[in-house]
């Protein structure tokens, strides 16, 4: 299984619309992809590791690939149209990581 991670960093004075990011860009993404895609998920930063401390990430969206080679069959073509989607819920930059899921 391979999940593509798209981390957004938590910046000061920076947006982010999480209802937007759930309600409409995520399941874009899902139902663009089609049957290719295995599963998405939304987490939404609560805390650093020190008491009282910002989250890392403000939020991040991974979704789930059979393997790699579905994932960049796929992926590619839809691109434009998901990027050109973010200034909808934020103007942070993300950061995108593929991980091959071991457990």
């Amino acid at each position: 299984m391979i999940k593509v991670s798209v981390l957004y960093p938590n910046q000061e004075g920076k947006k982010f619309d999480m209802k937007y990011y759930c309600e409409k860009h995520m399941p874009m993404v899902r139902d663009t992809l089609g049957t290719a895609c295995k599963g998405i998920a939304v987490e939404q930063g609560l805390g650093g590791p020190a008491p009282g401390s910002k989250a890392a990430y403000i939020a991040m969206g991974h979704v789930l690939f059979e393997s790699l080679e579905s994932f960049q069959k796929v992926f590619p073509a839809h691109v434009t149209k998901f990027m050109a989607d973010i200034p909808n819920y934020t103007d942070i930059e993300p950061t995108i990581q593929i991980s091959d899921v071991k457990l």
